[in-house]
């Protein structure tokens, strides 16, 4: 009975120092959740206007000059980026973006997979072990890109993604990542990043017609890159916010977890103490009763 007291008193204390760690990683994951949502919220509205901006262009261009990166042609060789995160410990986050990858190439990209013609170019470590644990052809050059987390750093990975399609070395880019909704809700997106998507025009609705200036050459030639070079940035900020988010909520349930399993195993403890306490009582009521009989 001493034994078994031992080992719920060690379970006690082990699941308290437990929940201590949660709680302190649920107070680290709020701070940084703040500054990261805070970033992403400033960014969205400016990266969304000026992504649809592009994709009007691109719309009211057809045939223009400068439109290498809004040509459609055959797809052959696919590139995924896919964005995870560097840490684990966040709940279904990064299992939910590495799902929706795979389905994403069952879906479109099957006869492209089937040839070996499917490349992941990773950024966050989470993603980068699962693919090349799992035979996928997955570069490591952007993994770390969390490290430090600047535009410089993601402009590079938009860039040679940009120069990788006009040398043809891919056909089509895809971006897989988690829009931040709340702490508590993530939307996990498949989103073309190149060619450039097109606005599809509805019936009877008035084209938009820009005017450029200075030349329109000079402002596509200008403008293409840096919209594209916002849009993954934006989309690693939503991937950063919506990661802090995800364990965040995860070790408070994991905090309230611990606080259940609490409740049971001292209900438990106390049960085998009373059982021991009644057991002795026992032993020297007989113990007595045999010395007086």
């Amino acid at each position: 009975m001493a034994g078994q007291l031992k080992e719920v008193r060690n379970r006690i204390k082990s699941i308290q120092n437990t929940q201590q760690i949660t709680k302190a990683m649920k107070m680290v994951s709020a701070a940084k959740l703040r500054r990261a949502q805070d970033a992403i919220v400033q960014m969205r509205p400016y990266a969304r206007k000026l992504q649809e901006v592009l994709s009007n262009i691109v719309s009211g261009s057809e045939g223009d000059f400068g439109m290498s990166l809004a040509s459609e042609r055959p797809v052959e060789k696919v590139l995924f980026i896919v964005i995870t995160s560097d840490r684990g410990l966040a709940g279904a986050y990064n299992a939910n973006i590495i799902k929706a990858a795979k389905q994403a190439i069952r879906d479109k990209y099957a006869a492209q997979a089937s040839k070996g013609n499917v490349r992941i170019w990773s950024i966050g470590k989470k993603g980068y072990e699962h693919f090349l644990k799992n035979n996928f052809q997955v570069s490591d050059t952007y993994k770390d890109i969390f490290l430090h987390l600047t535009f410089e750093n993601v402009q590079a990975c938009s860039q040679a993604a940009v120069r990788a399609f006009e040398n043809k070395e891919f056909d089509a880019v895809e971006l897989v990542y988690s829009e931040f909704k709340n702490a508590a809700t993530q939307r996990f997106v498949v989103e073309k990043f190149l060619p450039i998507p097109k606005v599809e025009k509805k019936e009877g609705a008035a084209s938009t017609d820009f005017i450029f200036e200075p030349g329109k050459e000079e402002l596509i030639a200008e403008l293409m890159p840096k919209i594209l070079n916002t849009q993954l940035y934006k989309a690693v900020l939503d991937a950063n916010a919506s990661e802090h988010g995800a364990r965040m909520t995860a070790m408070d349930k994991a905090s309230d977890n611990a606080n259940e399993l609490l409740k049971a195993l001292r209900i438990s403890y106390n049960r085998a103490r009373q059982a021991a306490i009644t057991t002795e009582l026992t032993e020297i009521v007989s113990g007595a009763a045999a010395l007086q009989g």
